[in-house]
């Protein structure tokens, strides 16, 4: 069961045939996945999940069975606002008794205020220390594989930021967004997540400054320094909103490790250098 965002609703897929990749079976024999469309109105009911397993060719002794497994999962799906269910593998006991042995289990992120229980279990399950800290101070945090750590505001700069840096050479630690509107405390919270991966070597800041106010990004960037000792090299590129205040606040904090540059495509570069130097 998966949320088919194209149509909007819920979407059954069944198969009797096994094995780990689903769209591998979709493309090497079509029928052998039988789809159905769950009407949010109306449901998904024994009849149609009955349908569904005959298609899919479910023995008649355990069709039953299947069905009310089915139809189970789309009633889970809704109580619990999950995006996926998928089951595998569903197994036929030498009895004739179905059993789901395995599942992996998607909640939309989003609904999870309405399942404390549930956010409870996502947080301990999260083994990513960095992702953990970044989630329990508001930040949207994704964690890869490089050394050179990023901070933008705004997903698409950041995207764009990972993208240049990559392009010069660099191997990004993370996505970071600290979003619109970004304070002083919000810059010291991202830069003391960013700087607990001990694989980064250098960082790079790159704001464009909108609702956000490049010198309330140059006061945490100050902050932050002084606060957690930082001594990594600090690439800043600040344009826009209060841009040149900023830059001169940074100019008068008399910090070594920071180095300005005016261009995406320099502050790449620079960041680049840095943390080659760095390692």
């Amino acid at each position: 069961m998966i949320l088919d965002r194209a149509e909007k609703k819920l979407l059954v897929m069944l198969s009797a045939t096994g094995g780990m990749d689903v769209e591998a079976i979709a493309e090497s024999d079509p029928d052998a996945l039988v789809r159905e469309h769950v009407d949010p109105v109306a449901g998904f009911d024994a009849g149609q999940a009955e349908a569904v397993a005959e298609k899919a060719g479910i023995p008649e002794q355990t069709r039953d069975q299947v069905a009310s497994i089915l139809v189970s999962l789309v009633e889970l799906a809704k109580a619990e606002d999950a995006t996926l269910i998928e089951v595998n593998p569903l197994a036929v006991l030498a009895g004739g008794k179905v059993v789901a042995l395995d599942a992996k289990v998607t909640i939309d992120g989003n609904a999870l205020f309405r399942h404390p229980e549930l956010a409870e279990v996502a947080a301990d399950a999260d083994g990513d220390p960095q992702e953990r800290m970044a989630r329990e101070r508001g930040l949207t945090y994704v964690k890869l594989d490089g050394d050179i750590g990023i901070l933008g505001n705004g997903a698409g700069l950041c995207m764009s930021t990972l993208d240049v840096v990559a392009q010069a050479g660099g191997d990004p630690a993370n996505f970071l967004d600290a979003g619109g509107g970004s304070k002083a405390d919000a810059i010291v919270d991202a830069l003391e997540v960013i700087t607990s991966d001990p694989k980064v070597t250098a960082i790079l800041f790159n704001i464009f400054g909108g609702i956000t106010r490049c010198d309330e990004v140059a006061k945490g960037i100050i902050e932050a320094t002084g606060r957690i000792g930082l001594e990594l090299p600090l690439v800043v590129r600040l344009d826009g909103t209060n841009s040149e205040e900023g830059l001169a606040l940074l100019a008068e904090s008399g910090l070594g490790n920071l180095h300005q540059e005016e261009t995406m495509l320099g502050a790449a570069a620079r960041v680049v250098e840095l943390a080659e130097g760095s390692g």
